[in-house]
């Protein structure tokens, strides 16, 4: 999909124009030509990936494993982060951007899109259907089952001695009362 937007998203890939990728004052996900790697983070991936690793290096570096300044350590951790979800934001606008460009360029491509993903959609929540349809039968099938035994007491074997006698006496007529 990057090749239909007009520029590649890694190193390597060609630029569709011969402008950069980001507007005036904007960073592109290119900022320089493709192949160019040589002075440190140039790209958005580039800087995205630099400050995620920071994030880590802060957490185990052994400065702040021997600090016994808490504050500070909070700090030099909290501005990698912070760092980090600029660039993550920077990165996002990027694809956003490109996103609103391929809309208006291709529209029929945006709204296959959008059918390709509610049929997906569609079909996971069937299949999803499909499942509880087929844990209710099963659930529905041992209800009946339960309710089948406790409507025959006779297939039952009897839980005394006495229990012939007590529904021999169920059956019989009730003896009259005699006056005196």
């Amino acid at each position: 999909m990057s090749s239909s937007m007009g520029s590649g998203m890694f190193p390597g890939q060609q630029s569709a124009g011969p402008h950069p990728v980001g507007g005036p004052g904007q960073p592109g996900l290119l900022s320089g030509a493709p192949g160019n790697r040589v002075q440190g983070p140039n790209t958005l991936v580039d800087d995205l990936e630099a400050s995620f690793e920071a994030c880590f290096a802060s957490l185990v570096s052994q400065d702040y494993v021997n600090g016994t300044d808490q504050e500070e350590i909070r700090t030099g951790v909290d501005q990698c982060i912070q760092k980090f979800l600029d660039v993550a934001r920077q990165t996002e606008c990027f694809f956003l951007q490109k996103r609103l460009q391929l809309s208006v360029q291709k529209p029929d491509q945006v709204v296959k899109e959008d059918v390709s993903e509610l049929r997906n959609e569609l079909q996971r929540k069937e299949l999803l259907v499909q499942k509880h349809l087929s844990k209710l039968h099963h659930w529905q099938q041992v209800l009946e089952d339960v309710s089948v035994q406790h409507r025959k007491p006779s297939d039952l074997p009897p839980p005394g001695p006495l229990a012939f006698l007590e529904q021999a006496s169920a059956i019989l007529p009730a003896a009259p009362l005699k006056q005196s």
